[in-house]
């Protein structure tokens, strides 16, 4: 039996219903539950479920939906594990806001405090921001949504005041070894990272830290500081920052294309700096006699750890596994190939913007086009972003599908359902996907994988190729080897870095199709 529960004008943060539909799921006699906000793209998975009742149709974005499958009589044992879960959350709530009820009151906590970060909502998130830049503050601006207006006024202002405004949006930043929001646990060394990137600025840390060196300082911007409009602002500024850095010996630059008057500058700032500098801007182009020019992310790193260790780069593409050791890459290609029953096309499904976007990147120079919700083409717009289409990449991070949902590196449930919705597509042959680890992400992201594969292939009967590649360190707190097991043992062929994933994916295609 299916029953829904409406409750009108009845908000809760989506990572709160994402735990609370954790805690029905695990009761005895349900088979599926989703307990969140009326949004259309709530919706939209319990149609993907089966489980889009009447009552749910009618919800509205304000209202609390609560649908359950599962046995008969279930119905009050559900309602009051929900309510004491509820209730429990609200007070716990109530308890860590009696701690700091606001920025003046963290402070008097934590007086030596030099920088906040921010999370709250858009329409609010400046304004707290220029409180704190008032009080001599560098801010973290987490919160997205904030007007355009708005962060050019908190920058100039920060920018006369020798004050950093990392965001609006964003998501990933290292300072003085303190890893803020969605970052990894890496070395200390001497190569800085600025960064309009947040997956990116995870994705080139990450490899550092791994291949045995390290990072100073990684400072986030948010992706719209390289635009025109705001002029790469922060951008620039922490380049400069990097500069006088005495910890730094090598800057590292990562950044979807910025306007091109931003790479002008940035690239001139980093010609004057006394520093041995690399740049990668993903899809862009560089000009440069004396600064490096990353083709990938993992290109970039690689060449920032061999910069740091004063060894020599030849006009090439690097990989991870010419530091580490290789494996055989054209074996596992033709065995690959072999195994595959059906399907002609790719299929990337992430939850991290840039890599999707160097997904695309890498699949067009080989297939010719990519359809995504946000493609590199705006020909290739899929038209319903639930719908593939031949090669598609799909960031499952975006704001329409995050819309009162976590995001999926916390919550993996509408990825999971698309995993599994591509898996049965006889056209899809090969899925990529990526497995972001760190503070911040989903506990254990390998278990959520690889229950979605075996689903997947339990329901086809057929062998298609998952690829994976493992954003993250050894030192993360979800576990680097124990998260590659995970995943290899339920079929998935693992990569330690997201370009030789993508690549590898693309020579099993080429082999399939040839």
């Amino acid at each position: 039996m299916i029953f829904t529960i409406i409750k009108e004008n009845a908000y809760y943060d989506s990572v709160t219903l994402m735990l609370a539909t954790d805690e029905v799921k695990a009761i005895k006699g349900v088979e599926e539950a989703l307990v969140g906000m009326g949004t259309d793209t709530n919706k939209e998975l319990l149609k993907d479920l089966g489980m889009l009742t009447e009552e749910a149709m009618k919800a509205s974005d304000n209202d609390l939906m609560i649908v359950v499958k599962g046995d008969e009589g279930i119905k009050e044992e559900v309602l009051r594990v929900l309510d004491e879960f509820l209730k429990g959350g609200a007070e716990e709530k109530e308890s860590m806001e009696e701690s700091a009820t606001s920025l003046e009151s963290a402070l008097k906590m934590l007086p030596d405090a030099n920088l906040v970060l921010i999370s709250i909502a858009g329409d609010y998130a400046g304004r707290e921001a220029m409180k704190a830049l008032e009080k001599g503050l560098h801010v973290m601006l987490f919160s997205d949504n904030v007007p355009l207006e708005e962060e050019i006024k908190l920058k100039k202002y920060a920018l006369d005041r020798g004050l950093l405004v990392m965001g609006p949006d964003c998501g990933t930043a290292i300072i003085n070894g303190a890893a803020l929001a969605f970052a990894n646990v890496v070395r200390r060394g001497k190569i800085g990272i600025v960064a309009a990137s947040g997956t990116g600025a995870q994705e080139v840390s990450s490899i550092i830290s791994n291949l045995g060196e390290g990072v100073s300082q990684l400072i986030g911007t948010g992706g719209r500081d390289v635009k025109e409009d705001v002029g790469g602002m922060m951008f620039l500024e922490g380049i400069r920052w990097l500069s006088e850095d005495e910890d730094t010996d090598v800057v590292l630059l990562v950044s979807k294309p910025p306007a091109p008057p931003v790479v002008e500058k940035a690239v001139q700032l980093l010609e004057k700096s006394g520093k041995k500098g690399v740049v990668h801007f993903i899809g862009g182009e560089v000009k440069s006699g004396s600064v490096v020019v990353g083709k990938t992310l993992e290109d970039a790193a690689v060449k920032a750890v061999l910069l740091a260790r004063g060894e020599h780069l030849e006009d090439r593409e690097y990989s991870y596994y010419e530091i580490v050791g290789g494996r055989d890459i054209a074996a596992m290609v033709k065995e690959e190939a072999k195994k595959i029953d059906e399907g002609r096309f790719i299929r990337g499904l992430y939850s991290g913007g840039t890599l999707a976007d160097e997904a695309m990147v890498l699949i067009t120079k080989e297939t010719g086009r990519v359809w995504s919700p946000s493609p590199i083409d705006p020909s290739f717009k899929l038209e319903n972003i639930n719908e593939s289409r031949e090669h598609t990449v799909v960031d499952m991070g975006e704001d329409e599908f995050t819309r009162g949902r976590p995001h999926p590196m916390i919550d993996f449930t509408m990825r999971k359902e698309r995993l599994i919705k591509e898996y049965l597509d006889p056209e899809t042959a090969i899925i990529i996907v990526d497995v972001v680890l760190g503070y911040g992400s989903h506990p254990d992201p390998a278990s959520e994988i690889a229950e979605a594969v075996s689903k997947a292939r339990k329901e086809s009967g057929k062998y298609k190729l998952i690829v994976a590649n493992i954003l993250g360190t050894k030192e993360d707190p979800q576990g680097y080897e124990k998260q590659w097991r995970v995943l290899e043992e339920s079929g998935v062929v693992v990569f330690p870095s997201h370009a030789s994933a993508v690549k590898f994916a693309l020579e099993v295609w080429k082999e399939l199709v040839s």
